[in-house]
């Protein structure tokens, strides 16, 4: 915060990151850590050196937000998850789009993207729009998201704020009109509409974007999808071709 880190919370336990690393890397690291508190040295167990794979794993998180309707999907300290997944895949792209697959969140391959983002946001996420847009894809949003990307060159529809008329975003999303809605938070208090937006989002099944750095990755996996094929490889084939040092 303000150039400030803190420290939320420290836990004298393995968090559930351990298992990811685990299975990412091929390296049983609660087994290894439990030898160490018994007294083996790392040398005497043979892992000394940091363990580097060909493949790049994405961990995302899984939400029970479609089963509390009126719940902002807004994320903050507190724990909300029921779950983690994982994607994996040769480059970052992919296991990006595989990650979103496994979350429930599938990453479209054509239609109309709603962009509502905040001031600070909007050129972080140019190029992940300009991306998307040679991809094919139709972009709508709200004023001032469209009098920015208009500004810029960009093709875009504007729509209504939640409550500024009809059909407003929430109609087009209930109408099947919106591939994916990509929507930043304005402030510390997220405004009524914004709430709604996010709400119907995941209500009628449309994977949303809440991070400008999200968008960025959500561009790499949808051009992942768009041009690659998918693959599935079981894990086992992936450690093989870890080089253990």
């Amino acid at each position: 915060r303000e150039n400030e880190v803190y420290v939320l919370e420290v836990n004298p336990r393995a968090s559930r990151t351990i298992p990811f690393v685990s299975k990412a890397i091929g390296v049983s690291l609660a087994n290894l850590a439990t030898k160490v508190i018994l007294g083996k040295k790392l040398k005497e167990l043979r892992f000394t050196q940091e363990v580097i794979p060909a493949h790049v794993s994405v961990k995302e998180v899984v939400f029970p937000f479609t089963r509390f309707p009126g719940v902002d999907t807004i994320l903050g300290p507190e724990m909300r998850s029921t779950g983690e997944v994982m994607g994996i895949d040769s480059s970052f792209g992919m296991a990006f789009a595989k990650s979103q697959i496994a979350a429930g969140q599938l990453l479209p391959k054509e239609g109309t993207i709603f962009i509502s983002v905040k001031d600070r946001d909007k050129p972080v996420i140019l190029p992940a729009v300009e991306r998307l847009v040679k991809l094919g894809f139709s972009l709508v949003g709200t004023e001032g998201t469209w009098k920015f990307l208009s500004e810029r060159g960009f093709k875009m529809g504007q729509v209504k704020k939640v409550g500024e008329g009809r059909p407003d975003v929430v109609d087009l999303m209930k109408n099947g009109e919106i591939a994916l809605v990509i929507n930043t938070p304005s402030g510390k208090k997220p405004r009524q509409d914004e709430v709604k937006i996010r709400t119907n989002a995941y209500l009628n099944s449309i994977p949303i974007i809440t991070t400008a750095q999200g968008v960025l990755a959500a561009a790499d996996g949808i051009d992942s999808l768009i041009k690659d094929e998918l693959k599935v490889k079981s894990i086992q084939e992936y450690h093989a071709e870890i080089n253990y040092k």
